[in-house]
């Protein structure tokens, strides 16, 4: 077996998996086969475990932004009638198992352990024929698995793109496509048209498609396919409209009008127009479930259940006296609708901004959006294999001449620990990996 030091051994029972470190150390391992396209693999799995995909209620997500947002907007809409409701989303922050999550907590470790442990014979046999599956395969088929059982519904979101990603594995009975635009260029092409190709992957035979409003080229993509698949598609703005009514600190205020003319106003808690967009599509995705009784859903319940969705790190207020906001804008895209819920939201204070990112990212172009709109702009880095290098940062920032640091933590306490003599409000934002780190280390120094 080509990873039986990995777990368990001979005199305990065979190859099983006792600890979760020994899974640990195992997808540390698999890592070596890094990205792997195609999607035989997992569905040689699906298929020697009797198609666990199958079994599943499931609505699919695709985009380059939002996708996040608009599955957990969707998600408190459903547990709002006290539906067990399943989420798989990419990346993970905590670890192997906050991929996986039912009713917003994640799998535990036992039952992460319990069906790999099932899992295993089959990841074997294709080892044995030199087709080994990667890490984020295995992950998805124990999603699957995990759902089949407990979820009355899952939002499973796409890793990248669509079209080869894992989790175009099953047949969602509503698919929606959040935005397209440039990320991930290296895998999905250097066009809008070629990465809306990869996003319209996610469409199927006969099943509803929700999108966002589009720009034209990625939008003729995406309507070719849902036409030659018969997918009816609903597009904001025009089969489906929102009007933004009215903001706070503490809330958007917004009509969501559906394709039947009937209007109802919605409120969340998290800022900016593209989170009005994201609700949007997320509204109208089950508006249609619910028109075609595909779920027994309540508008009201709905709306109350959208009100209390929040998601760490997506314009979060970590704390106030001073402001401290987290948003994990990591993409040119992600930039320019932060830098508009910024402006939204600033009223009298002098705002100053904390930014680091992947060194594989758009860094100059966020860095001079950022510089063009905000005076007080600090870049730093963060232990991570993909984190900007030092010396990256160190040009950038002497290009603009703008503040850098190294270490982000003594900035971030600087702040927390510092007399405050203005009116101030900082912005943390950069890549999501960067963002919750300072979630984690703000949560831990203001409980210290």
């Amino acid at each position: 077996m080509l990873y039986l030091f990995y777990y368990g051994n001979e005199e305990s029972g065979g190859n099983m998996f006792k600890t979760f470190k020994e899974i640990e150390n195992f997808f540390i391992k698999r890592q070596e086969f890094g990205i792997k396209p195609g999607l035989e693999r997992i569905h040689m799995m699906l298929e020697k475990l009797h198609h666990p995909e199958k079994n599943i209620k499931a609505i699919h997500i695709a985009g380059t932004n939002g996708k996040g947002s608009t599955a957990t907007f969707m998600e408190y809409g459903l547990r709002a009638h006290h539906l067990n409701v399943g989420m798989f989303t990419s990346p993970s922050f905590t670890g192997l198992c906050g991929h996986i999550f039912l009713n917003g907590e994640e799998i535990s470790e036992t039952d992460f352990m319990m069906l790999l442990n099932e899992l295993l014979p089959i990841i074997e046999e294709l080892d044995q024929h030199q087709n080994q599956p990667t890490e984020f395969e295995i992950i998805t088929v124990i999603g699957f698995m995990y759902f089949q059982n407990r979820a009355d519904i899952t939002i499973v979101e796409a890793g990248m793109g669509g079209r080869l990603d894992t989790t175009n594995c099953f047949t969602p009975i509503l698919s929606i496509i959040t935005n397209v635009s440039y990320d991930h260029t290296q895998f999905l092409g250097d066009t809008l048209g070629d990465i809306a190709y990869h996003k319209a992957g996610i469409v199927k035979q006969n099943r509803p498609v929700v999108i966002a409003d589009l720009d034209k080229e990625a939008l003729d993509v995406i309507r070719a396919e849902a036409d030659a698949l018969q997918a009816p598609l609903y597009q904001l703005n025009k089969d489906f409209f929102s009007r933004k009514l009215r903001s706070s600190r503490t809330t958007e205020h917004f009509e969501f009008t559906n394709e039947h003319h009937t209007s109802i106003e919605v409120a969340i808690q998290m800022h900016g127009t593209h989170q009005i967009e994201n609700t949007s599509l997320a509204f109208q995705a089950l508006h249609i479930l619910k028109q075609a009784d595909l779920m027994d859903l309540e508008t009201d319940k709905i709306v109350n259940g959208m009100l209390q969705a929040i998601i760490p790190g997506r314009f979060e207020v970590i704390q106030k006296d001073p402001y401290i906001i987290l948003d994990g804008a990591h993409n040119p895209n992600g930039i320019d609708a932060f830098v508009k819920a910024a402006q939204s939201f600033i009223e009298t204070e002098e705002t100053k901004v904390v930014f680091a990112c992947f060194k594989d990212k758009a860094v100059s172009e966020m860095l001079d959006r950022l510089h063009t709109n905000f005076s007080n702009v600090t870049l730093t880095t963060f232990d991570h294999p993909r984190a900007i290098s030092y010396d990256m940062l160190k040009n950038e920032a002497e290009r603009l001449d703008v503040h850098y640091s190294k270490e982000w933590k003594p900035l971030i306490q600087e702040i927390l620990q510092q007399h405050h003599t203005k009116n101030e409000c900082y912005f943390i934002t950069g890549s999501l990996h960067f963002i919750l780190r300072v979630r984690s280390f703000i949560l831990e120094e203001k409980h210290a």
